[in-house]
């Protein structure tokens, strides 16, 4: 058995599948977290298990109407704007220090 570390609505599960099987679960579980944050973003604050409930009648939803289930492609580009924003002032708070150290 191999276990899979996933992030769905903003919480760390530890799972277990089979063997070669991991990739399918990682895009089973960003399909998921994608629709847990369609979920929140349609229905505002919502507690875990009702953004849970939710993500997963809005995949039923496009399962039972035979529309394609679309996989997320890559890292949500929200999150990475911030996390590019967070690097650089982080780098010029480096920069400040370390020119300060050399000054001192």
């Amino acid at each position: 058995m191999a276990e899979v570390d996933l992030v769905i609505a903003g919480r760390s599960y530890r799972v277990a599948c089979r063997a070669g099987e991991e990739a399918n679960l990682q895009a089973a579980a960003a399909l998921v977290d994608a629709k847990s944050k369609e979920a929140i973003a349609g229905l505002g604050t919502l507690s875990e298990s009702r953004q849970l409930l939710f993500a997963s009648l809005l995949l039923a939803d496009q399962i039972i109407d035979g529309r394609e289930v679309d996989l997320p492609s890559g890292p949500d580009p929200a999150r990475v704007e911030r996390s590019d924003r967070l690097a650089e002032r982080l780098e010029s708070i480096a920069d400040a220090l370390e020119t300060a150290d050399l000054h001192a």
